[in-house]
């Protein structure tokens, strides 16, 4: 994989997020209470809402527009017919946070 250095783990409260601009669109950077980070896509399917505003739980975060819930491991909406955003490999090492572009996924693959 080709990995892409987007910053520190420090940088991102727990349970909080990050956004940062890539050439494929914006991509939310998670961490949870117990420092695991997760990629997706910044952009809910439902409403366009950015999920890194978003309130992390656990391994997933809630849409702060209409409440949808998703996924930071799959990238799919929990309890809705269909809806799912792209994962992206993520790695920490030695508290540096990077992504592998080329290998986004998405959540119905």
């Amino acid at each position: 994989m080709n990995w892409t250095p987007i910053g520190m783990l420090a940088d991102i409260p727990r349970r909080g997020a990050r956004c940062v601009d890539t050439p494929q669109g914006k991509i939310g950077i998670f961490r949870t209470a117990d420092d695991q980070v997760f990629a997706i896509d910044d952009h809910c399917p439902h409403k366009g809402g950015p999920l890194s505003q978003g309130i992390v739980h656990g391994a997933a975060v809630t849409c702060p527009l209409h409440n949808w819930v998703f996924s930071l491991e799959t990238g799919k909406a929990q309890g809705a017919d269909e809806g799912a955003v792209r994962t992206i490999p993520v790695k920490v090492e030695d508290g540096r946070i990077a992504i592998a572009l080329g290998e986004m996924l998405l959540a119905a693959e």
